[in-house]
């Protein structure tokens, strides 16, 4: 399912699914004009059943499903924060999780909709209050981050293949709590100042995009080229029981217990992006923080507080609404 279909995600988010071998019903909803893309997208010769869904249909379109998208919710606009989207897209997510945990409460959670570092607490909150979560279950896709990463790397050296390099960003997804982790690209002699200006090129890339659409939108063609990366690794691990797939990913660190243990006591953070290693059901491991140049570790160290607000706030919005 993917919610928020006709959206400027949605769409091309969409049609790179139609694609999948791992799909057999690909159910669209939106609050206008789901029943259009899916009839459009219903055409293309591949052999994923295409279904529409309009406002008044999300417990239909969510019956049984196996994995949710969800680039749903209102795009940043120039002079806009995260802040300013969190009261918009916080009640969007709470009631698609609401929905999820009536109609699908073991299914893949993939959470796209802006600001991730707090609504994906919101989608385990909502979800553990009707019994329905399970750590290993729930994502932030934080994919274009790395998208973003290895794009970048290779425009200041031609050397690094960008298709093949994939850079493990940890932290969150939004500004300063994005780390990129560009120690650890083979051969790569960066200088300070090439350091600084891609690691800020790399956390304020989706400003670029906004900038430039001049108000007419964010970064949707390249988040739903990083969403439909990310949503096929998780097919490929859960339905075609493929092992060794790898991605960066914001997740709650309970989904691999003994594995974040040293981690989690040591920064008391309950989500964290960070890579993640596929298996049938979800998380099979959260693999150790890679080594961190003095460099990187300054730019954690700037991370973990403005995480832990991020969290707090999205968690406090199902816990103590009365404060929000």
């Amino acid at each position: 399912v993917v919610c928020g279909a006709a959206g400027g995600i949605g769409q091309p988010l969409s049609l790179l699914l139609k694609q999948s071998e791992h799909i057999t019903h690909l159910a669209l909803y939106d609050v206008v004009n789901a029943p259009g893309v899916a009839a459009d997208l219903s055409h293309i010769n591949t052999r994923s059943t295409v279904t529409g869904h309009g406002k008044e249909a999300m417990d239909e379109a969510l019956q049984g499903a196996h994995t949710v998208v969800i680039p749903a919710g209102v795009p940043r606009k120039p002079g806009m924060t995260r802040d300013d989207l969190f009261k918009i897209n916080a009640g969007i997510i709470r009631d698609l999780s609401e929905g999820i945990a009536r109609n699908c409460p073991g299914a893949f959670v993939l959470v796209i909709s802006n600001p991730v570092n707090s609504t994906v607490p919101i989608v385990a909150e909502v979800l553990k209050q009707h019994g329905a979560f399970d750590p290993r279950r729930v994502f932030g896709i934080s994919t274009l981050d790395v998208v973003r990463s290895s794009r970048f790397v290779y425009e200041l050296d031609n050397s690094i293949d960008p298709k093949s390099t994939r850079v493990t960003v940890i932290g969150g997804h939004s500004g300063v709590t994005i780390v990129p982790v560009l120690s650890q690209i083979p051969k790569q002699k960066f200088t300070k100042d090439q350091l600084d200006l891609l690691t800020h090129r790399i956390q304020y890339g989706g400003d670029e995009v906004v900038k430039a659409k001049d108000g007419a939108g964010s970064a949707t063609l390249s988040m739903a080229y990083a969403g439909a990366r990310f949503t096929s690794a998780v097919l490929e691990a859960t339905v075609a029981g493929k092992a060794g797939l790898v991605e960066s990913t914001y997740v709650n660190l309970h989904a691999d217990e003994e594995g974040t243990a040293a981690f989690r006591s040591k920064t008391h953070l309950e989500y964290f992006a960070q890579d993640v290693e596929f298996g049938r059901e979800g998380v099979s491991k959260i693999r150790p923080l890679p080594e961190l140049s003095a460099y990187e570790q300054t730019l954690l160290d700037a991370a973990i507080p403005e995480l832990k607000v991020n969290i707090a706030k999205g968690t406090a919005f199902i816990t103590d609404a009365s404060k929000i």
